[in-house]
């Protein structure tokens, strides 16, 4: 199907979602290959910290917090590949905001933002949310790639801009961010029980850097804040386009259909669905047909060959189950659907990439190959 090459060569940001264990790194790195090959620059990033994706791209010293080149020949086309370094990302955001050198260092010498930029439930969400701003205005790529957490997580990775912006606008932060003395005295009249017993619960090292951190961030919010609506408003161009990659288990296939519906609940849009790892039929015969020549050579008394002929009709029913779940999301889908099968070997170098892309885009590869190969 062509589709899937039309619209990644129209867009200017994919964002591929799934469940765990379907395939979604080696996809998004796929399909970044293939894109480079057609002779754009591309980057991938990856949200998630595992090495899925340099072992995808044959890199063996790994990825940074910076985008560095893969060496592909790709023509006039560029890959490039990172993974997030959230607590990096989150010191250059400080830094790119701060009115001075002096504001900024107050914060990320703070032990608050420290653990924060660690440890906050949100923070790596967030920060992969900047990550993609920071890419996309990126002169040196025209598409950028990105291989989200799974499904649940993709949900707090699509939030995060507006879950900022609501943090932005709650009454506790607009009164940490007081001015200090007029805080001071706030915090020393109605806010002091409070305060106090916030302080014998988390430590008041911990309440007086949390009030230090907030108060140095003063004057920064309107920058987050227009970050914040940018990210959310490229999520929803009409040139960002999202992948749902998903596997023929009923799990994963009841999971894309349940975020699918979520990305288009949230205003998001599904622009097509990636089905990995399809068994094949081998032949055109039925489960059946092999049960039935497999109980004819056990009366044969020929074992090898009727445990050929039931592992045969094995592979059948399962292919068969995997075909019957994939139909059922047919049925309900109205974006493009790309099927590859399930392959010999597992993706773990660039030509390996390059045969599962192949898949993605069999248009491609219906071109490449010569007449008469059928």
């Amino acid at each position: 199907m062509s589709g899937l090459h039309d619209l990644v060569g129209r867009s200017n940001v994919v964002v591929c979602c799934g469940s765990g264990g379907v395939g979604k790194t080696t996809g998004a790195a796929a399909l970044g290959l293939d894109v480079a090959r057609c002779g754009r620059r591309v980057v991938v990033v990856t949200i998630d910290p595992a090495r899925r994706l340099a072992d995808a791209l044959g890199l063996p010293d790994g990825l940074t917090g910076e985008p560095q080149r893969v060496p592909v020949e790709t023509g006039d086309g560029e890959l490039w590949a990172m993974m997030l370094d959230a607590p990096a990302m989150f010191e250059r955001v400080v830094r790119g905001h701060a009115t001075d050198d002096e504001q900024a260092e107050r914060i990320v010498t703070n032990r608050f933002y420290r653990n924060m930029a660690t440890a906050l439930s949100g923070t790596q969400e967030y920060m992969a949310s900047e990550a993609l701003h920071e890419l996309h205005a990126d002169d040196r790529f025209d598409l950028v790639v990105v291989d989200t957490p799974p499904s649940r997580n993709a949900i707090e990775f699509l939030e995060a801009p507006s879950v900022l912006t609501r943090f932005l606008d709650h009454k506790v932060f607009k009164l940490m961010m007081m001015p200090t003395r007029t805080g001071l005295k706030i915090f020393s009249a109605a806010t002091q029980p409070l305060l106090n017993a916030i302080g014998r619960v988390v430590g008041s090292d911990v309440l007086g850097d949390a009030v230090a951190f907030f108060q140095a961030f003063a004057g920064m919010e309107a920058g987050f804040r227009q970050r914040a609506d940018e990210v959310a408003e490229l999520l929803r161009a009409d040139d960002t386009t999202f992948v749902v990659v998903t596997s023929p288990r009923h799990d994963a296939l009841v999971e894309a259909a349940w975020f699918g519906h979520e990305l288009v609940e949230r205003g998001f849009g599904v622009g097509a669905i990636v089905v990995n790892r399809l068994h094949p039929t081998f032949g055109d015969g039925t489960p059946a047909d092999a049960h039935d020549k497999a109980a004819t050579a056990r009366d044969r008394d020929d074992l090898d060959l009727a445990a050929m002929w039931t592992n045969l009709g094995e592979l059948r029913e399962l292919a068969a189950r995997e075909r019957s779940e994939v139909d059922q999301l047919l049925a309900t889908a109205d974006t493009p659907v790309v099927e590859v099968p399930l392959l010999p070997d597992d993706v773990h170098d660039l030509e390996s990439l390059d045969h599962l892309a192949q898949y993605l885009f069999p248009a491609r590869r219906n071109e490449s190959e010569p007449e008469g190969n059928g």
